[in-house]
């Protein structure tokens, strides 16, 4: 009885191992398959850009940190890499100086509202009327286009807010779920995997969060450029081209 008790432990750990191995595995792949499908679903919010072009946008979110976005901004002019910096307008008070130096370096600001929260759980007037507090903070650093949902989730209704007041949603194509794995290694590794042409990439700042950033990008950033890629603002990546890229479609994102 005893055994056979044994035997069904050993069963249901299995299972629930190679659960977690698929579950990871699902996640690893993300990029390939979730993404793009999140995409079509979804054409009000940009995930990636399709070209052939070896560019990649360089995201990153919840600044600013008043030590921790220093040293970001520093490595990012060191590889003569932009970024766009997804703020939250309650971290800027007292942290001018730092808003005000991102600006500076030729990077871009985009909204990312009044406080890390998840934006889909807000009634519609109250994610409107962050939207427009942020706006109203971050606007003096430069002009806005992006706004990125705190959380990553969204509605319709949130995407016609946006629109409404001039922005744009913008999510990404390759997270390496740096909130949650506070691996330096493995969010190098996932970003350096499955980065390709129109990727948009997605970093966290702040804290410890921020330190982590820097660290990978320490690492990620002479990969990218000996692979021939530029690093630049998400403006940048969408911006039309003149001439049409040759193989310029999803499929071609390798």
């Amino acid at each position: 009885m005893t055994r056979g008790r044994t035997m069904s432990a050993g069963k249901v750990a299995a299972l629930a191992g190679g659960g977690i191995v698929l579950a990871a595995g699902a996640l690893w792949l993300a990029p390939r398959w979730l993404v793009p499908l999140l995409a079509a679903l979804s054409p009000g919010c940009l995930y990636f850009v399709p070209t052939a072009e070896r560019a990649v946008a360089l995201t990153i979110d919840d600044g600013p940190d008043e030590r921790t976005t220093p040293r970001i901004l520093e490595l990012l002019a060191a590889h003569g890499a932009r970024a766009t910096f997804f703020l939250i307008s309650s971290r800027v008070d007292g942290r001018e100086a730092v808003v005000r130096a991102i600006a500076a370096g030729g990077h871009e600001i985009g909204n990312h509202l009044t406080r890390d929260e998840p934006s889909v759980g807000l009634p519609p007037r109250v994610f409107e009327a962050a939207l427009l507090e942020a706006d109203s903070v971050l606007s003096r650093y430069g002009p806005l286009r992006w706004a990125r949902p705190g959380s990553g989730w969204y509605t319709p209704r949130m995407l016609e807010v946006m629109r409404r007041h001039g922005y744009r949603c913008a999510l990404g194509s390759v997270y390496p779920y740096d909130p949650h794995i506070p691996s330096v290694r493995f969010a190098a590794a996932y970003i350096r995997a499955h980065a390709r042409p129109g990727a948009v990439i997605v970093l966290h700042d702040g804290g410890s969060r921020g330190d982590r950033t820097a660290r990978v990008l320490a690492r990620v950033l002479p990969d990218l450029a000996r692979r021939g890629y530029r690093v630049v603002t998400l403006s940048e990546l969408a911006a039309p081209r003149t001439t049409p890229q040759s193989g310029d479609r999803p499929a071609d994102r390798r």
